[in-house]
């Protein structure tokens, strides 16, 4: 038997107790047809760990993801705590696991499934064999920057937060997209706005300079606005894309919706020795959980990202996505991408279509 491999699994709030109940029988699956050794173990994490420990981010769940290879969360958030500190807000928890465990880069695939180009909200002939890899850097930027905060008496209160990027943090994202580009159709495309921010300039400067050790990836600038009309208007122009944090959450999420439904999309958030946390991008969908009928297809490939980049098990992680496809061409689809005259099942019954074909 392969040494056992440990999987931290961080279910959190809304729908995500749901998906990634169908991905654990996945990771199950895969540990009794291939003999493959993977343990697994779960702590709680966003509005559920508060409601137990006070914080979003409790020890217990901090020290599980630091003592495991890879890290399965579900997603964090919901009306219940809206109103609480926002020290204490589940989405804190994002933050301090990725500030914690140093994940800087967020891959974020966008890829169309033929038999979904129908769900699509643009024609199938604009985003028919879509294959984008979004980059995005994930500790840095103005979602960590200080100062930030509110300040001042009410009727003249200021709200601030600071945009800071250092050269090599800078240097550190775009390696990692230059290197995914050279895996892929070597074009990358890096997005800023440079035209306004000085930031942004630092930023087109160093990832120009680092291209320079990349000479086979064709690499080209867009500013942030443009690369959202580009998206929209003709997304196959583009390859890999490589973004800061803040535009890379905006991006990427624009991206997400060419294939159909957000339900379908899987990241990655990647450290510097291989070490990720693998998510589904859709988020708690607090509107439809507990009723059976979520898409747990973005966490099941969010494992096939995990065997594929910290496992190094690419023969199973190309399993699962096979088996995933089979299940859409043969007429499986949630409520997310069901079509007119289709009946949607379950995530039970797609978690189950899955498991099958990967048997």
């Amino acid at each position: 038997m392969a040494n056992n491999r440990l999987i931290a699994i961080l279910p959190g709030d809304g729908i995500g107790p749901e998906v990634t109940e169908q991905a654990v029988r996945v990771i199950e699956c895969i540990n009794a047809t291939h003999d493959t050794g993977f343990e697994i173990k779960t702590e709680p994490v966003g509005g559920a760990a508060y409601d137990i420990h006070g914080t979003p981010l409790p020890d217990c769940t901090l020290d599980l993801a630091k003592s495991a290879d890879a890290i399965l969360l579900g997603a964090v958030g919901g009306p219940k705590w809206e109103a609480i500190q926002r020290q204490h807000r589940p989405e804190r928890a994002l933050l301090g696991l990725r500030s914690a465990l140093e994940l800087f880069s967020n891959l974020r695939p966008a890829v169309l499934f033929p038999e979904l180009a129908a769900a699509s909200t643009l024609k199938p002939e604009v985003v028919s064999g879509l294959d984008i890899m979004i980059v995005r850097e994930l500790t840095g930027g103005i979602y960590f920057g200080g100062p930030r905060g509110i300040e001042g008496e009410t009727g003249s209160r200021k709200g601030f937060n600071t945009l800071v990027y250092t050269e090599p943090e800078i240097e550190r994202i775009a390696h990692s997209a230059f290197k995914i580009a050279m895996q892929r159709n070597k074009r990358l495309c890096s997005v800023d706005k440079a035209n306004v921010l000085e930031v942004s300039e630092l930023w087109r400067e160093v990832v120009s300079a680092i291209g320079q050790s990349y000479p086979e990836v064709e690499l080209s600038h867009m500013y942030v606005d443009n690369a959202c009309m580009q998206l929209v208007r003709a997304p196959k122009q583009f390859d890999v894309i490589v973004t800061t944090n803040m535009f890379g959450d905006i991006v990427s999420d624009a991206a997400s919706m060419l294939t159909g439904s957000i339900g379908m999309l899987p990241s990655a958030s990647l450290n510097s020795q291989g070490k990720g946390m693998y998510e589904p991008v859709h988020g708690s969908a607090p509107d439809i959980a507990g009723q059976g009928i979520a898409n747990p297809l973005a966490t099941i490939l969010s494992v096939a990202m995990m065997l594929r980049s910290t496992f190094e098990e690419s023969d199973l992680a190309a399993k699962i996505e096979s088996a995933v496809r089979s299940a859409l061409a043969d007429g499986l689809r949630t409520a997310d991408i069901v079509s007119e005259g289709e009946t949607a099942v379950s995530t039970q019954a797609m978690g189950d279509a899955v498991i099958e074909r990967i048997g």
